[in-house]
C-alpha cells in the first residue's frame, strides 16, 4: 500500500463515536481528533482496578493486572495493559513465543457495571501509534491465525531489514497450516478476548494482539481506542473509549 490514503475522519457517529478509519498503511491523522480526545484515561496500578475478576472465574476469583490504564464512564470500565516483558508471554505461549517476533499482546478487561448485556465490537478496536508529529497510525488487532503467520513468516525474514514506517497491514500471504502452526493459533485463540459480548454486572477480559515489527518504542505515545459498544436491551450506544498505553507501556 501507498501513502496517500485519507485523513481519519472526525466526525461524531450517531452514538458519540468517530467514524472508522478508512485505511491503516501511511494513514495521517490530524491533530484536531486527539486533542479533543477524552481526557478520562489513567495509568493506574491495579489496586486501583478493584481486582478485576476473570471472566472464566464469574467474579470468584480475581487477576490483578500488575500496571494498566482505563477509561471508564456510562458503567463500563475498559482496563488495558500492554505486555513488554517476555515473561509475561511464556505461560499462554510455552512453545513459540510471539513478542519475540515483534506481536505485541494488550491484555485487556471490559468490566460492565449496568443492568444491561454491552456487546463491544472487537473488530474495530485499533491500536493507534504516533509516527511523528501530527502524524498517528491505526493498527487493527491480529486474528489467531494472522498470530501463528506473522510468526512463521518471520523465520524466512531478516528483522533488521524490516521498513523502520508505516507498519504494515495483516499480511494475506498464508503460510503452511502445519501441526505447530495449528498449535500456536490455537494458543492465541484459547488466550484472546473471545466473545465481545459482556453480560450485566459481569467482566470479561483477554489478549489483543498487534504486529508492531519489533518496533515497540512507538507504544511511548499509543494509545488503544475502542469505538463502537452498544447496551443491547436499550440498543443504546455508548461513548468511544480511549485509552492511553504510554505510561502503562514504560513501566
Amino acid at each position: 500500500m501507498g501513502s496517500g490514503l485519507p485523513r481519519f475522519r472526525t466526525a461524531a457517529r450517531r452514538q458519540g463515536n468517530p467514524a472508522l478509519t478508512q485505511g491503516i498503511e501511511g494513514v495521517e491523522m490530524g491533530k484536531v481528533y486527539y486533542k479533543h480526545m477524552r481526557k478520562a484515561a489513567l495509568t493506574l496500578p491495579c489496586v486501583a482496578l478493584l481486582l478485576f475478576p476473570t471472566f472464566a472465574a464469574q467474579q470468584q476469583q480475581s487477576t490483578p493486572m500488575r500496571t494498566s490504564a482505563l477509561d471508564s464512564h456510562e458503567g463500563m470500565t475498559i482496563a488495558a495493559e500492554p505486555w513488554m516483558n517476555v515473561d509475561q508471554y511464556k505461560q499462554p505461549f510455552p512453545k513459540k513465543n510471539p513478542f519475540s517476533f515483534g506481536i505485541l499482546a494488550v491484555r485487556v478487561m471490559f468490566r460492565n457495571e449496568t443492568s444491561d448485556s454491552i456487546r463491544v465490537n472487537l473488530s474495530r478496536i485499533r491500536l493507534s501509534v504516533e509516527i511523528d508529529e501530527g502524524n498517528r497510525q491505526d493498527l487493527p488487532a491480529l486474528t489467531s491465525e494472522e498470530v501463528a503467520d506473522v510468526v512463521f513468516l518471520s523465520k524466512t525474514k531478516d528483522p533488521s531489514r524490516r521498513a523502520r514506517l508505516p507498519l504494515p497491514l495483516p499480511s494475506t500471504t498464508k503460510v503452511g497450516h502445519d501441526k505447530n502452526w495449528t498449535e500456536l493459533a490455537k494458543q492465541a485463540e484459547e488466550a484472546s478476548v473471545r466473545n465481545g459480548v459482556v453480560a450485566p454486572h459481569s467482566t470479561s477480559e483477554g489478549l489483543l494482539y498487534f504486529d508492531m515489527q519489533n518496533q515497540f518504542d512507538l507504544l511511548s505515545n499509543a494509545r488503544l481506542y475502542v469505538p463502537e459498544l452498544v447496551a443491547l436491551e436499550k440498543n443504546r450506544g455508548l461513548l468511544f473509549f480511549d485509552i492511553d498505553l504510554s505510561r502503562a507501556a514504560s513501566r
